[in-house]
């Protein structure tokens, strides 16, 4: 009896070890990804704190002897940064609350209340998460010209809602067409009407793939460039990504300010994406026990 305790811990024991030593080339892949990821950002974080001088002598790679913070300084008053901040972070919200609702809507009339045609519908969001940016140009500006919204946040806004919710449709429908259906059968045998069944049941229920959406939708929209580009000219108006670029193009920059720009322009988004860290990996938890 004791010895086959013993070859019974000693088999568990061959087990452990071997999986633990079966993880380490996943941890390594895994350490050497996020290193890919960091040390691009540290670079440029340390040269956007590095004189011109120290640049020119000691290149990209060196530390820098101390802070020189006159190249974030002059970034900022050349672009009015801060005006810029506002406009990517009144967008990309907007952007991001207005398409999370819109999906909502349309992926409950699709995944619960079944409507006729669902799968051409379904087909046609799918279309429209397909089509290049570059397809749209034209169109989206006729358009806003004709609407007399060019140049206008707000033309931005509904054009980046309408592309996002249509994304946001198609996972939703997705998700809300395997809603348990005895929930809603109770919920209007107690009198639930149909808006009641969708903000008292299915939202809460639903409410971290919602976060989920809501996190991705701002990210990207707040990268976005080429629309914006297009439909946003004047400086008033401008997106972070667009003043970027624009400044870029003008090569009236050295190398450090650059850098100084690169990191003012990536720095917002990480900020929001690590404040909601949990939202995301709350709902991407929940969706995976589902």
């Amino acid at each position: 009896m004791t010895t086959s305790v013993r070859t019974a811990r000693t088999v568990r024991t061959v087990r452990t070890v071997r999986t633990a030593v079966s993880r380490y080339p996943v941890l390594l892949a895994l350490v050497i990804a996020a290193l890919f990821m960091v040390v691009p950002f540290l670079i440029v974080a340390v040269n956007a704190v590095k004189s011109p001088a120290e640049y020119s002598a000691d290149g990209p790679l060196s530390l820098p002897d101390g802070l020189y913070l006159d190249g974030l300084r002059s970034f900022w008053e050349r672009v009015d940064f801060g005006q810029k901040l506002f406009n990517s972070f009144l967008i990309s919200g907007a952007v991001a609350v207005g398409a999370v609702v819109l999906s909502v809507l349309n992926a409950y009339a699709i995944g619960i209340g079944r409507i006729r045609g669902r799968t051409w519908v379904l087909a046609f969001f799918v279309l429209a998460n397909v089509l290049p940016q570059e397809a749209l140009v034209y169109p989206v500006y006729y358009l806003s010209k004709e609407a007399g919204l060019y140049d206008t946040r707000l033309s931005v806004i509904i054009v980046f809602t309408v592309i996002q919710a249509a994304f946001g449709t198609y996972l939703l429908s997705a998700v809300l067409g395997r809603f348990p259906r005895e929930i809603i059968e109770a919920a209007r045998i107690d009198g639930a009407n149909r808006w009641q069944v969708l903000w008292r049941i299915v939202v809460p229920v639903s409410r971290p793939t919602l976060g989920v959406l809501l996190v991705f939708f701002f990210i990207w929209t707040w990268n976005e460039f080429l629309l914006p580009l297009v439909m946003l000219i004047s400086n008033d108006n401008q997106t972070v990504s667009v003043a970027l670029g624009v400044l870029q193009g003008q090569r009236l920059m050295d190398a450090t300010m650059t850098n100084a720009a690169a990191l003012l322009g990536v720095l917002p988004a990480i900020v929001f994406f690590l404040v909601f860290q949990r939202t995301l990996t709350r709902g991407i938890a929940v969706g995976a026990v589902k």
